[in-house]
């Protein structure tokens, strides 16, 4: 059975009349009737009881009309639905970011691609770099900015260099020097993200290297409340200099070789990405371009060879 043969019974039965089908569908009329003899044979009865005055259907053409409208309706919603997502005006990007570029660089390349692509359904998973490395690998997310590490990459993923970011130590009140030092930390108490935090092992690795484990006024919390708790007086924090130039705090970047990090972006090599992920993929990478250019990067920032 063909989309055709059943556009043509459609048209013979809408208007009673092989000729005026014919006429209807664009198609010679022995074509037309050839088409509907054919479906009949595939169907093994009539459809139409045929005469000089007209046709009209059958009792297996009544049976058949409603089905061939649906079947019709369908294709025609399915062809729909493919061209909307070819020209974006649908689809769906399942993207992820830790946090604390959830709180700088990403809001403004989800206002741009939504300004776009307003049809396309965004979706946002916050989370540490190994878990979102895992949620790309099990085909949950579509793209993720992840931080390099300093081992290589699992072979499932490809991935894009795009920034170094500079790690900087906040504090509510003054700090002692205009550019911190590791040995700062070792003085007073700090405000640490929970476990599962990439800037809580960089804190950590920087703190061991130099000698010394360093001590917690409070520990355990996310973005917000790190910040929050700096804000009370808490102690200060080692935080990304993007969220750092938001803040409001007291900022003092590290003495050379300073404190640093890789921002990168990554999705898996087996399944190509959709339209929709290729163009936010295209429009994450426009937009930190042309922040670079326009130095509305934070001090210290830059970006990567790859991504330019």
């Amino acid at each position: 059975m063909q989309l055709q043969q059943l556009r043509y019974f459609l048209a013979v039965a809408e208007t009673g009349h092989f000729t005026r089908a014919a006429e209807a569908t664009h198609v010679a009329q022995p074509s037309l009737s050839q088409q509907i003899r054919s479906l009949e044979r595939e169907l093994g009865a009539e459809l139409f009881h045929r005469s000089r005055a007209g046709t009209v259907l059958t009792d297996a053409g009544q049976a058949l009309l409603p089905l061939a409208r649906r079947i019709l309706a369908d294709t025609e919603s399915a062809r729909q639905a493919v061209q909307e997502t070819v020209q974006l005006r649908r689809g769906r990007v399942r993207f992820g970011a830790p946090p604390s570029l959830c709180t700088s660089l990403v809001p403004d390349v989800l206002r741009v691609f939504r300004a776009r692509y307003a049809g396309v359904d965004l979706q946002l998973r916050e989370g540490g770099s190994r878990d979102l490395r895992q949620g790309l690998e099990a085909g949950e997310l579509d793209l993720a900015l992840v931080i390099a590490p300093a081992a290589g990459e699992p072979a499932g993923l490809a991935v894009t260099a795009l920034l170094h970011e500079e790690l900087v130590l906040v504090s509510a009140g003054p700090l002692p020097r205009r550019r911190a030092r590791i040995e700062d930390l070792r003085e007073q108490p700090l405000v640490m993200f929970r476990e599962g935090y990439d800037l809580r092992e960089t804190t950590l690795a920087a703190c061991r290297a130099a000698g010394f484990e360093p001590r917690w006024a409070v520990e355990g919390g996310e973005m917000d409340a790190v910040l929050a708790s700096v804000r009370a007086g808490l102690g200060p924090a080692v935080l990304p200099g993007m969220v750092a130039a938001r803040s409001g705090l007291t900022v003092a970047p590290f003495a050379a070789p300073g404190l640093g990090r890789t921002i990168a972006l990554a999705h898996g090599r087996e399944v190509p990405l959709s339209r929709a992920a290729a163009e936010f993929r295209a429009t994450l990478l426009a937009h930190v371009a042309e922040a670079a250019r326009a130095g509305a990067l934070p001090p210290g920032s830059r970006l990567l060879p790859a991504a330019g």
